[in-house]
């Protein structure tokens, strides 16, 4: 997935100026896909100049802000990039490195960091059975919801894989040597 895409993917959903959409950014999609406000701010100026997107004039007044919505040919470009087909992305994880290097090195402080990853975990399980609860009602089946939340369960299923896996590694890290 790249930055273009998402942004593209949240225009489509609502047009909105940069900022509605860093904030956006930053209470869903930004959950797995991370950008700075920076990059965002950058990357719309980018489509913008691509023909993907326009600027509406910003509303007359102080501190008014520029809309940005998606043109036919970023919605184009959303689906062509949509039905591409991509093979899984290898696991790049440095945790994995670190805990080889323990197996031969001995005993370091990696518990300690294991034991911080997986309260970090925890806590965004948390929030993201508490936006399941509050977004996801049962009677909430409309096709895109319905698709929306499987986003979102794959959150929950990610940070609850990461729950399990630290909890299984701090009784193997506790062994003694």
């Amino acid at each position: 997935m790249s930055l273009p895409h998402a942004l593209l993917t949240s225009l489509l959903e609502q047009p909105c100026s940069g900022f509605e959409l860093a904030r956006r950014f930053d209470r869903s999609i930004g959950f797995f896909w991370h950008a700075t406000h920076q990059q965002i701010y950058r990357e719309l100026g980018r489509l913008e100049e691509s023909g993907w997107l326009e600027s509406l004039p910003p509303e007359s007044g102080r501190g008014r802000k520029k809309v940005y919505r998606l043109l036919p040919a970023g919605r184009e470009e959303l689906q062509r990039w949509t039905g591409e087909s991509q093979d899984p992305r290898p696991l790049r994880e440095e945790l994995m490195l670190r805990l080889r290097a323990e197996a031969v090195v001995g005993p370091t402080l990696l518990a300690e960091d294991i034991q911080r990853r997986l309260q970090l975990h925890k806590e965004k399980l948390e929030l993201y059975r508490q936006l399941e609860q509050h977004d996801f009602p049962p009677e909430k089946d409309a096709r895109e919801a319905q698709i929306q939340h499987l986003v979102l369960q794959a959150g929950i299923m990610h940070e609850a894989l990461w729950v399990e896996w630290s909890e299984m590694a701090l009784k193997v890290l506790a062994q003694p040597t």
